[in-house]
């Protein structure tokens, strides 16, 4: 009795066992279903008013180990000498003669809310021929934006990713030396912030345009407040009435907002790098039924010097002769056959599979897509 009752119980878990592995396979993207994705409003949509601001500046590094700007870069020389004159020293720039000192643009980026006091990186980087910033300081630097005004003023020591060692006939370089960072290297002396409490109406902007995400997330944030207090404008814009959601302040509004997730669908879009070869790929790319034929000719002209020596005791002179050689090679010709419902990913395993190369792959994927059998965006970068 104890072996039968055994011998069921096995037989139940076993059925068990069967059934939950069907139930993961059949649910599995492989069997063409696919889990829902859902994503926060805040990863997928910024604020409009709210971003951040760029800055740049022209200054001067010294402290340099002989490894500045040369006399022939003259605005550098100019630079010093009107920066000395500030201080009360007078000098001529046609008779400066140093090496330790680089002229350089400063680039940063204001955040949002920035407020006076406040520190931000910054980027130092070289304009005229020097050969290498490390070990340098900045010298007191004035950041404007695109109106003009001063935000920051920047300051400090550099850090250099990289380096320069060795003479002009034996020298190593790594990575960039004339370009090197500060971290909190600027103070923000101008107040940059956007005042919230004016805001009647606060607009997401989508990051990708889509007029199926810009309904979804109206409809969420409207199914959250439970009264249409958010509309689409067009495919990147969202717009929510403040007054009508009953929060206390748009910050508290906006918070609520962004913490809302939304289900969203990958772009049916192909992303090709004629430059590198590179193909990147969307879930949701599919072909019509296709054939693809590929075949390749090769001509290669090959030109070797041969020299011609003149007779013995001639008075001839020995001349080099071109020989020139050419081979043709038309390989036939392979074919692939994809059917309805194929994916890229299998075109281009089979397109590898008859010897096609990445720039193969790029020329073939535009001949699909002119002929409409690419069901997706393609995008040449």
């Amino acid at each position: 009795m104890a072996t039968q009752l055994l011998t069921r119980m096995q037989r139940v878990l076993t059925r068990i066992l069967v059934l939950l592995v069907a139930t993961f396979f059949y649910a599995s993207p492989l069997f063409g279903v696919q889990f829902d994705r859902k994503v926060l409003i805040r990863d997928i949509t910024q604020i409009e008013g709210v971003r951040d601001n760029q800055l740049v500046g022209y200054g001067l590094v010294v402290g340099l180990r002989g490894t500045g700007d040369r006399q022939q870069t003259f605005f550098t020389v100019q630079t010093l000498a009107n920066a000395m004159q500030r201080m009360g020293v007078q000098i001529a720039p046609g008779v400066v003669v140093v090496k330790n000192v680089a002229a350089v643009f400063v680039t940063a980026e204001l955040p949002p809310f920035s407020r006076a006091g406040m520190k931000v990186d910054i980027t130092v980087s070289s304009v005229g021929d020097a050969k290498s910033l490390e070990g340098g300081v900045l010298l007191l630097t004035a950041l404007r934006a695109a109106d003009g005004q001063v935000y920051a003023v920047a300051q400090g020591p550099l850090t250099i990713g990289g380096y320069s060692e060795g003479t002009a006939g034996n020298g190593r370089t790594v990575n960039h030396s004339t370009v090197g960072r500060i971290s909190s290297g600027a103070v923000v002396e101008r107040d940059a912030a956007v005042d919230l409490r004016e805001f009647r109406t606060v607009s997401l902007l989508l990051l990708n345009s889509d007029f199926t995400e810009a309904r979804d997330i109206a409809d969420v944030i409207n199914k959250d407040f439970a009264k249409p207090v958010a509309s689409a404008v067009d495919s990147r814009r969202i717009d929510v009435n403040v007054a009508a959601s009953g929060e206390s302040s748009v910050p508290i509004l906006i918070s609520r907002v962004q913490n809302l997730a939304i289900h969203v669908q990958a772009p049916a879009k192909v992303i090709v790098n004629e430059r590198t070869g590179t193909i990147v790929m969307g879930g949701e790319v599919k072909l019509s039924p296709v054939s693809v034929i590929h075949g390749s000719l090769t001509i290669q002209v090959e030109t070797t010097q041969t020299v011609s020596q003149p007779p013995a005791f001639s008075s001839g002179t020995t001349v080099t002769v071109p020989q020139t050689s050419l081979t043709v090679k038309d390989l036939p010709a392979q074919s692939i056959q994809l059917e309805e419902g194929a994916n890229v990913e299998e075109l281009i395993k089979g397109l590898h599979a008859i010897g096609a190369t990445s720039h193969d792959i790029v020329a073939i994927l535009q001949a699909i897509k002119s002929a409409g059998g690419l069901q997706a965006d393609l995008e040449i970068i």
